[in-house]
């Protein structure tokens, strides 16, 4: 703390930019572990419920019991669909799926349109992850090399080049580098640790979307 109070002040200023990218850092990441864990345990939990149930009408009454599922939302959204072309020719309610359903080029837009709107959401935040591992190295390091230019001044006005007066100038200057770590390797981490996880979420939503599809197009086969 000594070293950050008696720092210059734009090195105090690179810090506070700094303190700022690593307290929101660290707030996305909390938040991120929230979602990705959430969209992960009911996905799978909502994949052994799909296949458990014969009928899309029975399935559609329990999506309540998984609202961050993406494969939930996928089933959710098509199924909206399905109901709304069912309506759309006479019949007021959906026991099954019948072949008088048709579109299923409709339903595959509409799985694409919520696969990516999905993506989208477990994606948001994490370019400032990106945004913070790759610049605050940058930021502490410009912070530094200021410090060191305004130490160097300094011996340069005192005419003296002890270590006793060039030390604590430099060693306030690395602070910022060392806080620029401190911001940007946690970010880093879970920046990658946070893709692989939606990577694999959207590797589900494309399988689930194939099944989906070879389900409508088989029962219209059969009828």
């Amino acid at each position: 703390m000594d070293l950050i109070w008696n720092a210059g002040p734009v090195v105090k200023l690179v810090l506070l930019v700094l303190a700022y990218f690593s307290i929101v850092s660290w707030t996305i990441i909390f938040y991120k572990l929230l979602v990705i864990h959430r969209a992960t345990r009911e996905s799978s939990a909502f994949l052994e419920f799909f296949w458990s149930k014969k009928r899309f009408d029975l399935i559609g009454k329990g999506l309540g019991d998984f609202p961050n599922s993406p494969l939930a939302i996928l089933f959710r959204e098509s199924y909206q669909d399905l109901v709304k072309l069912q309506r759309h020719e006479g019949e007021p309610e959906l026991a099954g799926l019948s072949a008088d359903l048709g579109g299923v080029d409709r339903v595959a837009r509409t799985l694409r349109r919520a696969t990516t709107l999905e993506t989208h959401r477990l994606e948001k935040f994490l370019t400032f992850l990106a945004t913070t591992g790759s610049t605050a190295p940058f930021i502490g390091l410009f912070g530094t090399v200021w410090g060191i230019m305004d130490s160097f001044r300094g011996i340069g006005q005192s005419g003296s080049a002890s270590l006793a007066v060039v030390a604590p100038g430099i060693s306030e200057a690395l602070v910022a580098t060392a806080i620029g770590l401190v911001a940007a390797i946690p970010a880093v981490v879970a920046y990658n640790h946070f893709v692989n996880k939606v990577n694999i979420l959207t590797g589900e939503m494309d399988n689930f979307s194939q099944e989906f599809l070879n389900i409508v197009e088989r029962t219209m086969r059969k009828d």
